[in-house]
Formats: structure tokens, C-alpha cells, sequence
């Protein structure tokens, strides 16, 4: 065994041990239906879940605790995606079926901003530099919207089922996921096509670039996730522990982890640099959102539960997983 392989022997085994006395979740329920979308602001301070009952959840986290701080309401339909700004901590944007964009302030505690866009909005993603929010509807436009003016400053309409939307970490590239397992990278903000990358037979369906600019990983309908060299666009890895369509992708905080979902009735989550299975969380039903804390090893989700009570109810849930067994 080589330096390298020893290295990441020793890490994948300190992993699984830390995993297996910190293996404890919290549950929360915020809402009244499904949660859609779950994020923590950069600073890990707070957990936003945005949910079908059309509302926004904010917690606190306290050491091993998420407290309900408020509840944001004025969207009048589905929150499908949400995302905070990268730098700062108390700004939240959402994207819902009602045709808008929100952003809201935590200091303030409400909506600063609407902005209306032409479609019934299913994705939204903040550009790193804090500059620039895309948003992406059922009709497959995404609208580009000046994060400092609130004013659209463009839109393209893509003649494909555009899945999900991201920049990279230095936000001069735009990436998005189509029906044709492709990954299209455009220039930003000129929009112009660099590259398509067939990156799965099956439908792309969602991507996640690692904190520490190295990778890109893509979830597809063939129940594969894919990790991808961002220099060199070459895949280097396949995770294949998933049986259904993966929806949901998360890289840790220091871009070891990675957090895979789908309607499986696990989480799996994998060491990036070998594709090893570190831990799995057991879920009851298929899992809609993941999202490790910028900070440490804690992951939230949100499941399609049911409420214990009344099985024909959505219990309206979060979780989070990787707190201490003691």
C-alpha cells in the first residue's frame, strides 16, 4: 500500500469511528407539509427549511440544539429551493412556485425584496461573490438576477429540461444539468456555451461543487453519483451504493464527505477520495434535500414522512444527523 492509500486508510477508519458514536439525529417539525429544501447560513449559525406549505422555517442552532427562531410567510405557493448568501450570514433567498424570488434578512426578521419573474420557479442558487442569484423555472428559463440592485439583468431559455443550476466557486462559470444526463458550462456572465459534458445515461439531476474548488459531483436518474476533476472535467469516481434516482448531493465542509439521497431509505455518505462508504443514516421514505453545516459534520435533511398520528399527513420535518451518542 502506497503513502497516499495508507494516508486515506487511516481517515476513511477515523471517519467511521467517529460516525458510530456520533451517529444520534435531532428532529424538528416546522411545517404543515413537505419540506422541499433545507441550507445553513455560511456562519452554520442558522438551518432554513422552505416547504409545500409555502412558508420558511429558521432555526438556531444552540451546541447540540435547533431552536424555532421564526417562520417567514408571504410566498403563494410551493418554496421549492432555497439558498443563502455565501458571506452573509443574514441574508436568505427562496424560490417558489408563485412565480417569485424572496430574499429575506434575518436582522430584520422579514422580506426585503420580491422579484417577479415569468414562471412557477423550482431552483435558485446564489452566486459565490454574493453578486448575481439564478433562478430556474418549470419552462426551463433561468432568469439572472444583480443581487445588490434586485433588478433582472437577464434571461436565457434553454431548450432542454435544465435540472439544476450552480455556479463554480470563482462564479465566472454556470453550470447546469439536463434531461439528457448532460452538465452545460457556460462563461458568466456572458452566457456563452464552453462546454457539454455527457456525464450520465440516465436524467443529470442535481450537482454540488466542493468547498475547496477541487471537485464537482452530479446525482442522475441511473442512481449514480458522479465526482468530476474541476480542471481537467475528467471523472474520477463513481459512488454506486444508491437503487433509485439520486436527488440530493452535499460535500462536507472540508470536502472529504459526500452526502448522497434519493428514495432509497438510506443516506449514504461516502469518502470523496476513494468513493469508500463511511456511514449510512436509515430513513423512512425518499429524501428530498441534504446539507452538511459549513463547519462540522452535521448533516440536515428532510424526508417525505408522514405524520405518525395520520399516515395521509406530511409530517413537515427536518432532521439533523451527526450529533454525539453520550
Amino acid at each position: 500500500m502506497g503513502h497516499t492509500a495508507k494516508k486515506y486508510q487511516t481517515k476513511i477508519e477515523e471517519f467511521q469511528s467517529y460516525f458510530k458514536s456520533h451517529n444520534k439525529y435531532k428532529e424538528h417539525v416546522g411545517h404543515s407539509s413537505k419540506v422541499h429544501s433545507v441550507g445553513w447560513s455560511c456562519d452554520g449559525k442558522r438551518l432554513a427549511s422552505g416547504s409545500f406549505d409555502r412558508s420558511v422555517c429558521v432555526y438556531t442552532l444552540d451546541r447540540d440544539r435547533l431552536n424555532k427562531e421564526y417562520v417567514f410567510k408571504g410566498h403563494g405557493g410551493s418554496v421549492d429551493q432555497l439558498c443563502w448568501h455565501q458571506s452573509h450570514p443574514d441574508l436568505l433567498s427562496t424560490a417558489s412556485g408563485d412565480r417569485s424570488v424572496r430574499i429575506w434578512d434575518t436582522r430584520v426578521q422579514k422580506c426585503v425584496n420580491t422579484i417577479m419573474t415569468k414562471g412557477e420557479n423550482i431552483n435558485i442558487t446564489w452566486s459565490p461573490n454574493g453578486n448575481s442569484i439564478a433562478v430556474g423555472n418549470k419552462e426551463d428559463l433561468v432568469t439572472f438576477i444583480d443581487a445588490r440592485t434586485y433588478t433582472i439583468q437577464a434571461e436565457e431559455q434553454f431548450h432542454f429540461e435544465v435540472n439544476e443550476i450552480s455556479w463554480n466557486n470563482t462564479s465566472d462559470l454556470f453550470f447546469l444539468t439536463n434531461g439528457q444526463g448532460c452538465v452545460h458550462i457556460l462563461s458568466y456572465p456572458d452566457l456563452k456555451r464552453q462546454h457539454i459534458l455527457k456525464a450520465h445515461p440516465g436524467t443529470c439531476i442535481c450537482i454540488e461543487f466542493d468547498p475547496t474548488g477541487k471537485y464537482f459531483a452530479t446525482g442522475s436518474a441511473d442512481a449514480l453519483v458522479s465526482l468530476w476533476d474541476i480542471n481537467e472535467l475528467a471523472c474520477k469516481r463513481v459512488f454506486t451504493r444508491m437503487d433509485w434516482p439520486v436527488r440530493t448531493i452535499s460535500f462536507s465542509h472540508d470536502g472529504q464527505l459526500l452526502a448522497s439521497a434519493s428514495e432509497d431509505l438510506i443516506i449514504d455518505i461516502g469518502f470523496v477520495e476513494t468513493g469508500d462508504k463511511i456511514a449510512d443514516i436509515s430513513v423512512e421514505s425518499a429524501t428530498f434535500t441534504v446539507a452538511w453545516h459549513p463547519s462540522s459534520y452535521l448533516l440536515a435533511y428532510a424526508c417525505d414522512d408522514k405524520d405518525s398520528y395520520d399516515r395521509k399527513r406530511d409530517a413537515g420535518s427536518l432532521k439533523v444527523w451527526g450529533f454525539s451518542n453520550d
